[in-house]
C-alpha cells in the first residue's frame, strides 16, 4: 500500500466545489482531508485568496507517477488551463504531490523535473504544513523534519498567521 500527501488549492470560481471535484476524482484512494484554510495567494499576488487543503491517500501498488496522474486527473476535472506566463497564477484547482511512501513506509524521492519528492516548497508554505498537521499532528516532510518545526520556523511562520481556518466549509472523503 502505497500512501501520498496532496496539497489541493482552488481560487477561482466555486473554489469549495473545486476541492471536492479531486476527492471524487481520487474516489476511494482517499482516507482523511484536512479542514479547508483560506489563504493569500502565494508568489503572484495579482489574483483572488485560496482555499487550500491537505489529504492523505492510499493505493495498492501506486507509484509516484501514478499520483501525479491522479492529481492532473482531478485538475482537469475542475477545468484547470495551465497559463505559462504565471506559474503561480490564478486556477480552478491545483493538485500538487507533496510526499509518497512505498509499501514498505519509505519516502520515495525523486529529482525528475515533472515531479520532485518530496515537494521541493513544501517546507516552506504554510498553506501546506497547517492543513497536514490537522491529519498528521506528529508528521514528517521527508528530508525537512516534523511539520510543527517547519510551520513555527521563519519565514514560514509569519506566513501561517495569514491563514484563516474556515470551519463552516467542510471536505470528506468518499471511503
Amino acid at each position: 500500500m502505497t500512501r501520498a500527501v496532496l496539497s489541493l488549492g482552488s481560487n477561482l470560481g466555486d473554489r469549495l466545489a473545486h476541492l471536492r471535484t479531486a476527492i471524487v476524482t481520487l474516489g476511494d484512494a482517499v482516507r482523511v482531508v484536512s479542514g479547508v484554510y483560506e489563504t493569500p495567494p502565494w508568489g503572484d499576488a495579482d489574483q483572488p485568496a485560496y482555499l487550500n487543503a491537505v489529504l492523505l491517500a492510499e493505493e495498492p501498488a501506486a507509484t509516484a507517477v501514478d499520483w501525479l496522474a491522479r492529481a492532473r486527473a482531478a485538475e482537469r476535472a475542475a477545468g484547470r488551463v495551465r497559463d505559462p506566463r504565471r506559474r503561480f497564477g490564478p486556477r480552478t484547482l491545483d493538485v500538487d504531490v507533496v510526499a509518497v511512501w512505498d509499501d514498505a513506509g519509505e519516502p520515495v524521492l525523486s529529482d525528475d523535473p515533472e515531479l520532485t519528492l518530496p515537494h521541493p516548497r513544501a517546507h516552506l508554505r504554510a498553506f501546506v504544513l497547517r492543513p497536514w498537521i490537522d491529519i498528521q499532528p506528529y508528521g514528517k516532510l521527508p528530508g525537512h523534519g516534523w511539520l510543527t518545526d517547519l510551520l513555527n520556523a521563519e519565514p514560514v511562520a509569519g506566513d501561517a498567521l495569514e491563514l484563516g481556518a474556515r470551519p463552516d466549509l467542510t471536505l470528506e472523503s468518499t471511503s
